[in-house]
């Protein structure tokens, strides 16, 4: 009896499924009806020789009856009579039939005016081409502009668009082992996550979680940032990736991870680390990530940026989406009304003075729009149009909430509006899976979480920059220039726009003596560019004896990370924690002195960033409040990560259960170079482990952004967004 109630249900379920379907195409048609008579009636007020009334004049009434018959005629004929014309014209050459095709819909149109009832409407012949491709062009725009919003239709769009392709290239010949799909939320952590899915906004992750995937939290590197988590899980190797932003004594140079040139170069570092091109070597799609992962099929990579000549593709992603005029409509409406949400919800925070609140003017409205509309749809629609072509491995990253979290604050209204329509664009990607020409296992991750708090700057009056320059006895500025943000969106739309990446607060000082202090969200980093090598506790003191002491006894400073030549390295416990505590590095221990109430693993993190090569002088770590999870970012930003403190130390990883576990279950998932293990496990349960790439390969795929290289040396672009099949 069960049984026959939930087949009952599913009946009923599919049949209300049909009825919106159907009301949904009759709404478009009479939509498109009435927009193409109005059209008419317009085009019989401008056009002399066009008229829809008797030469004694109507009514508009008339008149607009008049345009319905013709307008509806001409749909109508165009429906039926198209098609058949478009065939028997197939052996006529392109270019002579695309000249045709104007005189065949004039004749269609003059056909239609002479079905009117009231015999009134009447062309020129050379007017009916005019009117006819008007008419054509509106119903068109109209059309799409209805149907795209639907994502039913637009997902049946694609796979008619897919299934084409696909038979042109002989792909549905035989079965074909399972795919993987990883789609990265970035900023998303575990704790975000579980709320959205308590809170019912997310409820396709939470029919996930309710019976196909299973959740198991991770736990980042000290730098909790996507350049150092997204190199880890793509690479293999996130070796050397001290912060977001740091500064390399030997070169001079501030590497940024979301600038095209760094990214680049990180990529080289990994791949020559590991000897392995990356996880997508194998028929592999990459699409809106910092890396490639050694991926041929690449879309909006910021690695892709930095190469020059004629093949250069960085920009290939949007300029196919927006190409089709249907994508356009669907995206443009909505950037439109993210810019209002935007002023909108920070004209409110602002009336109702909520707090931590940061400036939100200029021309943020529009980066926000642009990642949380423009980036996320060219890229869900890659996505579809891999899984539709049938790709072996498609890795993703959405980075809307991450940039809104850092201006909103990581939870509310704001961030929960977009977790929902994440959701929506997940079921978008689950209902191109199902309709792919193979099977496919969805896996969803993030790279870090965000942590809540006040700026440095906000609570304490001043920046890091103006309180090391104070502890160095050096000058600082009456009006403190604020510290740029690092949203990955922010560089995206330059990269978009091909404008040139601002350097503002990563540019090296103008005095060789003068301290490069940089901020990676609640982690600083301070270097001396004059002095060769890493410098000790000992060479700072006698260089500027206040300086240590300073950034220790500060309430906003939770500990600082110093060389010493008596014990190697140690951790300086600062105002915010154990103010005055110095503890080796060998003895440091989870919980207990300058790492109080940081949580387990942090004594490993520090360990383990103090071997790279590129840690600075002093590594600076803000405060954390356990009780409210809050820290202090030395940008401005109030949802930040980068450092140790609270829920940006602590992603997810969304598996199906079909797959292995990602641990055993005493076990603990640490950093993202065992994320990249685990994944590359899944990818050879799928279909035979991956093949690393020789040498030869590597340095062909992926160069240092120094050497000029050949234009065949780029990897093909996204072939299926260049196809239109997405």
């Amino acid at each position: 009896m069960a049984g026959l109630r939930r087949n009952g249900r599913g009946e009923r379920q599919a049949a209300v499924g049909r009825w919106r379907t159907t009301g949904s195409a009759l709404l478009r048609v009479i939509v498109v009806w009435v927009v193409s008579t109005l059209t008419m009636m317009l085009l019989a007020g401008i056009l002399p020789d066009f008229k829809l009334t008797s030469d004694n004049g109507e009514s508009i009434t008339r008149v607009a009856l008049t345009a319905a018959w013709g307008a509806g005629a001409f749909g109508l004929l165009s429906a039926l009579v198209w098609p058949l014309v478009v065939r028997a014209f197939l052996l006529v050459p392109a270019l002579v039939l695309g000249l045709l095709v104007f005189f065949l819909n004039g004749s269609l149109l003059l056909v239609a005016l002479r079905l009117i009832p009231t015999g009134h409407g009447a062309a020129e012949p050379e007017t009916a081409v005019i009117v006819a491709a008007v008419m054509s062009a509106v119903a068109s725009a109209t059309s799409t502009s209805l149907a795209v919003r639907d994502d039913d239709a637009y997902r049946r769009r694609l796979s008619r668009l897919a299934d084409r392709r696909r038979r042109r290239r002989g792909l549905d010949s035989a079965p074909q082992p399972p795919g993987l799909v990883l789609i990265q939320l970035d900023g998303v952590g575990e704790r975000t996550l579980r709320h959205a899915v308590d809170s019912g906004l997310m409820p396709t992750v939470a029919a996930w979680l309710q019976g196909t995937h299973r959740l198991t939290p991770w736990r980042t590197d000290w730098s909790s940032q996507t350049g150092a988590s997204q190199l880890g899980i793509l690479h293999g190797s996130n070796f050397d990736v001290p912060a977001f932003r740091w500064y390399e004594k030997e070169s001079g140079e501030v590497m940024v991870s979301n600038r095209p040139a760094s990214a680049v170069e990180l990529q080289r570092r990994a791949v020559e680390r590991t000897g392995d091109g990356g996880l997508l070597t194998v028929d592999g799609a990459s699409r809106g990530n910092l890396f490639s992962g050694g991926a041929e099929e690449v879309a909006l990579v910021l690695t892709a940026a930095a190469r020059r000549g004629r093949r250069n593709r960085s920009r290939a992603g949007y300029f196919a989406y927006f190409s089709d005029p249907a994508n356009a409509v669907r995206t443009a409406g909505s950037f439109v009304a993210e810019v209002g949400r935007e002023l909108t919800q920070s004209t409110r925070a602002r009336l109702r003075r909520e707090t931590p609140r940061i400036k939100r003017g200029g021309l943020y409205p529009f980066i926000r729009a642009f990642a949380t509309v423009v980036e996320r749809d060219v890229v869900v629609a890659a996505v579809m149009g891999d899984l539709l072509a049938g790709r072996t491995a498609v890795y993703a990253d959405l980075v809307a909430y991450d940039e809104v979290a850092h201006h909103s604050g990581p939870r509310g209204r704001d961030t929960d509006q977009v977790l929902r329509r994440l959701d929506r664009s997940l079921a978008l990607i689950a209902g191109a899976a199902g309709q792919a020409p193979r099977p496919y296992r969805i896996v969803l991750l993030s790279d870090h979480g965000q942590s809540p708090g006040e700026t440095f700057e906000s609570a304490f009056g001043l920046t890091l920059k103006d309180l090391v320059r104070a502890g160095c006895g050096l000058p600082v500025p009456r009006r403190a220039r604020r510290t740029r943000s690092g949203a990955e969106a922010r560089y995206a739309v330059r990269v978009a726009l091909h404008r040139p990446v601002e350097e503002g607060e990563e540019r090296p000082p103008q005095r060789e003596s003068d301290p490069v202090v940089l901020a990676s969200g609640n982690l600083g980093l301070v270097s001396f560019p004059d002095a060769e090598g890493r410098l000790t506790r000992e060479q700072i003191d006698r260089r500027h004896p206040a300086l240590l002491t300073t950034l220790a006894n500060h309430p906003g400073i939770g500990f600082l990370l110093v060389r010493s030549e008596e014990h190697g390295a140690v951790l300086l416990g600062g105002g915010g924690g154990a103010g005055g505590t110095e503890v080796p590095l060998a003895q440091l221990a989870d919980d207990e002195g300058p790492l109080k109430g940081f949580g387990r693993g942090a004594a490993d993190a520090v360990r383990r960033t103090d071997t790279f090569p590129h840690t600075a002088d002093i590594m600076v770590n803000s405060m954390y409040d356990p009780a409210t999870g809050r820290v202090h970012a030395f940008e401005e930003q109030i949802g930040s990560h980068g450092g140790l403190g609270g829920e940006q130390s602590h992603p997810f990883l969304l598996s199906p259960v079909e797959l292995s576990a990602p641990v055993p279950d005493s076990g603990e998932l640490v950093g993202a170079e065992q994320v990249h293990h685990v994944l590359r496990r899944w990818l050879g349960e799928g279909q035979g482990p991956q093949i690393p790439v020789g040498a030869e390969a590597l340095t062909t795929a992926e160069d240092s952004p120094r050497t000029a290289q050949p234009e065949g040396s780029f990897p093909v672009v996204d072939r299926v967004v260049q196809d239109k099949t997405c």
